[in-house]
């Protein structure tokens, strides 16, 4: 008697086939187009960036103002119009914008814990995620890899399965299952239905072979079939493997054990007015070539009129001397000197509580278990940066070791330091260091005259003094000659 297959198995296993694929599609979809940022956050980096632009203002009659764009094109800008108030309430207005905007958070570039905060919008060529998509699947969260691994194997497992009977069927190995005097030699012994078949795919791809449903040498569509499941199971344990692998092995939780201070601070350090931030390695496994770097964030006008959003300044931290490359031993202080190529040149602690402003570090490096690139990030606002301060000491010498005390790495201390910006505190140094010629000099140029009347009233002073010398030799030349006459 022949057996029949039971549709309502082989309609379940379909119908579990097109929902996974829809899974799949849906959750692709979903990393691929990411939303812009929206509400508030939005709205608060809009506004900072046309409130910033010079060119956006009332008095240009009949132009509309600039679209800021950054990375991705603004909906629509901010027109800002008179509201129609009544007279206390417009007076007491610009006291109420004034105490908003000093209460007003400063939009991150970078957050605090390394995360960048710029999502990208209107991304239309998603193909080009597709053609890098092993590199789609690592970027993917955990969930979703974890559902794409177990949908790939299943997927081939049920793909293969259905051949296997699709062969069984076609051939009428399924109507010699009863007849055991038959001679009738079937593709695959023992198998007997769709599960079979799929039970005997999971064996062929995985390796395992049980015994039990072997293929004979009388099919060689069966043959075939398994050459080629054989070779696509490889290409996908290699590919879905290796994706695992790399997903596990990834460097970014080894940098939640690099730590950064809290704030920075700005202080005198031999002689002169350092920008300094504290970064440590909590691990006893070192951080090879580990390097150093910082940008500062803020946006710029140029001297045309262009108007550049979140313009990147780098920030010397030793390049020139090499300090920049770091033994993370032990936390290190890294130091950035105010001088005149700085972009903190001309900023005092009265204008650094003014400006919007973010400084982002990097720290970067080999991790020393897996040789793999590391990368640690922070950033800085301005009312993170605390002028006056220095960090309180952590390294100890113990017996036979130096112990480092992270309960104090983010802690600071008051010092004495000049209010002014490295500028002024420049050119004050200059002036005490002027010589006592000099200083009468630039003395009489500040009161005035100029340097011709300086050389004349010079000269007048040198006839003057020439004169009463010779008053002096004659009076004594005539006292003489009185002398002379009373001898005589």
């Amino acid at each position: 008697m022949p057996t029949t297959v039971n549709p309502g198995t082989v309609i379940c296993f379909i119908v579990i086939f097109v929902l996974l694929a829809h899974m799949l599609i849906f959750s692709c979809t979903k990393h691929q187009n990411k939303l812009l940022v929206s509400g508030t956050s939005d709205l608060g980096i809009n506004q900072i960036l046309i409130l910033n632009n010079p060119f956006n203002v009332s008095h240009l009659a009949g132009l509309n103002p600039p679209r800021v764009l950054m990375e991705q094109d603004v909906e629509s800008p901010a027109v800002i119009r008179k509201p129609k108030l009544p007279k206390q309430v417009r007076e007491d207005l610009p006291k109420q914008l004034s105490e908003t905007g000093r209460a007003k958070k400063i939009q991150r570039y970078v957050q605090k814990d390394g995360k960048c905060n710029v999502h990208h919008g209107n991304v239309r060529e998603t193909y080009r995620y597709l053609t890098d998509i092993f590199t789609t699947l690592v970027d993917l969260k955990w969930r979703f890899n974890l559902f794409i691994f177990v949908l790939v194997y299943t997927v081939t497992w049920l793909f293969f399965g259905l051949m296997w009977w699709l062969i069984a069927y076609l051939r009428g190995d399924l109507e010699h299952l009863d007849n055991v005097n038959d001679p009738w030699t079937p593709c695959v012994n023992n198998l007997n239905g769709f599960v079979s078949a799929f039970l005997f795919s999971i064996e062929t791809e995985t390796t395992i072979g049980y015994g039990y449903r072997v293929i004979t040498d009388k099919c060689p569509e069966g043959i075939v079939l398994l050459l080629v499941q054989s070779v696509l199971g490889s290409i996908v344990n290699a590919f879905m493997v290796g994706c695992m692998f790399v997903k596990i092995s990834q460097p970014k939780k080894r940098a939640e054990t690099l730590v950064f201070s809290t704030n920075a601070v700005i202080s005198m350090r031999d002689g002169r007015l350092c920008l300094m931030f504290r970064v440590g390695d909590l691990r006893n496994s070192h951080i090879v070539e580990a390097s150093i770097r910082a940008k500062l964030i803020k946006s710029k006008q140029t001297k045309e009129g262009e108007f550049i959003p979140l313009n990147q300044t780098d920030i010397n931290v030793g390049y020139n001397t090499g300090d920049d490359r770091l033994f993370l031993v032990s936390p290190l202080i890294i130091c950035h000197e105010i001088n005149q190529h700085s972009p903190f040149w001309e900023i005092s602690q009265a204008h650094l509580a003014k400006e919007e402003l973010e400084i982002v570090v990097i720290l970067e490096g080999m991790v020393e278990a897996t040789g793999m690139t590391c990368q640690a990030r922070s950033s800085y606002v301005s009312s993170e940066i605390k002028w006056g301060y220095r960090f309180m000491p952590v390294l100890t010498l113990e017996d036979g070791f130096y112990e480092v005390d992270y309960n104090s790495f983010h802690e600071i201390y008051e010092t004495n330091t000049p209010n002014c910006s490295a500028k002024e505190l420049a050119d004050m140094t200059s002036r005490a260091r002027l010589p006592l010629t000099w200083s009468l000099a630039s003395k009489l140029s500040q009161q005035g005259l100029p340097e011709s009347e300086q050389e004349g009233q010079e000269a007048k002073t040198s006839l003057e003094k020439d004169e009463e010398r010779s008053q002096t030799t004659e009076r004594n030349g005539d006292i003489a000659n009185l002398e002379s006459e009373s001898k005589v």
